[in-house]
């Protein structure tokens, strides 16, 4: 499962006024498309992720069944494999990427649906945390296209709370000696090493580690929890592609286009799919307080929190089975609608 395909999206057109020439879309599907192409599922990519790290809720029987359906996961730009900074050619380069959107994703999304497999209709996008902010987009601009959504831990615009916490995640990656003049001029180390430590704190809720849950997985210590769990998981990342994607979950915002011209109430109000909304009640940047107003503004939307002491990874459960199951139903319940 570990290949994948790329559309080229030309000279693309961004949301923010620049062209990026030679774009690329990076995806990766699983199952079989229906001879009807009515089992399409979508399944966007969140914070840092590429689409390997995300595949494990996809096969026979899993969350995403890929015997009953055709599942698509599009790789964000910023992630290191679509386009990103750390695989532009010039002009771009230190201090001039341009600005990714969620409207150039879901746009460079619906592009290579239509190009690549004449898909112009999803029985669900599902998404979690940036891919829910993804999953929320497509229901607003696209609201004709889209049967169900799953937004589990994300938002239709990011909360003033959530950029307090992404203004730390970046002020602490970009104090290490490497950065310079808006790019890094070697690995920082030492700043990859710092977000892992701060985003250690804010990933779990205080009950996890209280209870000892980071035991419970393996690890011999705290310590060793956030070495091999947390400073391990942003190492793996290019530095300049984790600054992009901050950007564009930083400026995410349903309503951030000419469509609604900046009306949350009115692009929420837009989105005609059946849709779950499921925060976990433990998340300290996506709250479910946050969830739950933007959830009463959609007409066909049901709020249902996951009741879970992992914080925000109760969403991307690949260690917790109970929140597995949890969303699991969910999904059934989606689908089978």
């Amino acid at each position: 499962m570990n290949d994948h395909k790329i559309f080229e999206l030309g000279n693309l057109r961004l949301q923010c006024g620049m062209t990026l020439p030679k774009a690329q879309l990076t995806y990766q599907t699983y199952g079989a498309l229906a001879a009807d192409k009515s089992n399409v599922v979508l399944y966007p990519t969140s914070y840092g992720a590429h689409h390997t790290d995300i595949e494990w809720l996809i096969g026979p029987g899993r969350i995403l069944d890929s015997d009953k359906y055709f599942v698509v996961i599009p790789n964000m730009f910023g992630n290191g494999l679509s386009s990103s900074p750390s695989n532009m050619a010039e002009p771009y380069g230190m201090g001039r990427f341009p600005d990714f959107s969620h409207w150039d994703n879901i746009q460079a999304q619906r592009r290579m649906l239509t190009e690549v497999f004449a898909v112009d209709h999803l029985a669900l996008v599902y998404g979690w945390s940036m891919g829910a902010q993804q999953a929320l987009h497509w229901g607003a601009v696209f609201p004709d296209q889209v049967a169900a959504i799953c937004a589990v831990c994300g938002s239709a615009r990011t909360s003033p709370h959530n950029k307090v916490f992404l203004e730390g995640v970046r002020a602490t990656l970009t104090a290490d000696p490497a950065w310079h003049e808006g790019g890094f001029t070697a690995r920082p180390v030492r700043g990859l090493r710092a977000m892992g430590r701060l985003y250690a704190g804010w990933a779990m809720s205080q009950a996890f580690y209280r209870e000892g849950k980071h035991l419970e997985l393996g690890f011999a210590s705290l310590e060793d929890y956030l070495v091999r769990g947390w400073e391990a998981n942003f190492l793996r990342r290019d530095g300049d592609d984790l600054l992009s994607m901050l950007s564009t979950w930083y400026r995410s915002d349903i309503s951030d286009n000419e469509i609604f011209g900046g009306d949350l109430a009115s692009a929420l109000g837009a989105i005609k799919a059946r849709a779950m909304i499921m925060p976990s009640r433990t998340d300290l940047y996506f709250t479910p307080e946050d969830s739950e107003a933007e959830c009463a503004q959609m007409p066909n939307a049901e709020f249902r929190p996951i009741e879970s002491i992992w914080g925000h990874r109760a969403g991307n459960p690949l260690d917790n089975s109970d929140d597995e199951a949890f969303l699991r139903q969910a999904v059934a319940e989606l689908l089978e609608a």
